[in-house]
């Protein structure tokens, strides 16, 4: 890969790679340091790299880069200040995207970027099963957990509107 091959990946796909991690993380911040680290690993990877995969391998290290943040971060938590709450709460807010944002956060780290993946990069389910080092069936799987996790959370739409 030259630097002109690294610049016009980092132009056609640094969008993309924030807007997937920030909607996993929900901290712009956060997500630009992930998107940031990614592009410097793809940096030091440059000549290994090829043109063609470079999108692939762009996804893959942002994930995995997400991930091991998350666990660090999860890591210092203080587990006896923070307790899940799993009682459901009946919807104030009307806006169908804003009931999806908090559903999508209710979700498992790997339900939701599987599902991130599928839903709004358009990735294929061998793509997924490559970036997330699953096979096809586990992404499959969890595509329909998360979809009926979701399903289940919103209810009807009904009661919804």
């Amino acid at each position: 890969m030259t630097l002109y091959d690294y610049n016009t990946c980092v132009d056609q796909h640094a969008d993309d790679v924030y807007r997937f991690i920030l909607k996993n993380m929900k901290d712009a911040d956060k997500a630009k340091d992930i998107v940031q680290d990614t592009f410097e690993k793809l940096w030091v990877k440059a000549e290994t790299v090829r043109v063609e995969k470079s999108r692939s391998y762009i996804f893959t290290t942002a994930y995995h880069t997400m991930i091991d943040y998350l666990r660090r971060e999860k890591r210092d938590l203080d587990y006896s200040a923070t307790k899940e709450i799993e009682t459901q709460a009946p919807h104030e807010c009307i806006d169908l995207q804003d009931i999806l944002e908090e559903g999508l956060g209710k979700l498992p780290e790997i339900q939701r970027s599987v599902l991130l993946l599928r839903d709004y990069e358009g990735y294929s389910y061998r793509e997924i099963g490559e970036i997330c080092r699953l096979t096809e069936p586990q992404v499959k799987v969890y595509i329909y957990r998360a979809r009926l996790a979701l399903k289940k959370y919103i209810g009807s739409l009904e009661t919804v509107i």
